[in-house]
């Protein structure tokens, strides 16, 4: 087996869709506007955007997702993505266990990792 995919959800796709391909700039794959849904490519798996639909999905919105993105110079990365309006709870950490992590927002409250090495 091996990981397809990862599903977030939202409550507003257009919003979504300009934040995870524009905002972060993660690449549209696919789209299915009329179910409230789209696919953005990472290296190893499919990054799922979903509307949330009904009242079971509505209370997946503003979570903690548990998503990490690796950056390769998280540095860079979390002073581009801060530019481009992009909220972290707080810079870049170092981890007792080795890596460096920030956490960031996107604008429906949910919180994903992006995940560094220490230079």
């Amino acid at each position: 087996m091996k990981l397809y995919g990862l599903r977030i959800f939202v409550d507003d796709f257009d919003k979504a869709k300009e934040f995870y391909t524009e905002t972060l700039g993660l690449p549209l794959t696919w789209e299915m506007s009329e179910l409230g849904a789209f696919g953005a490519g990472l290296d190893n798996a499919e990054f799922i955007v979903e509307e949330a639909g009904d009242e079971e999905s509505e209370g997946y919105v503003g979570r903690f997702v548990g998503v990490s993105l690796q950056a390769g110079n998280i540095m860079a990365r979390y002073e581009e993505l801060s530019k481009r309006g992009v909220k972290f709870t707080q810079p870049p950490q170092q981890q007792p266990w080795g890596g460096v992590l920030a956490h960031f927002t996107d604008p429906f409250g949910n919180t994903l990792t992006l995940l560094g090495e220490a230079n």
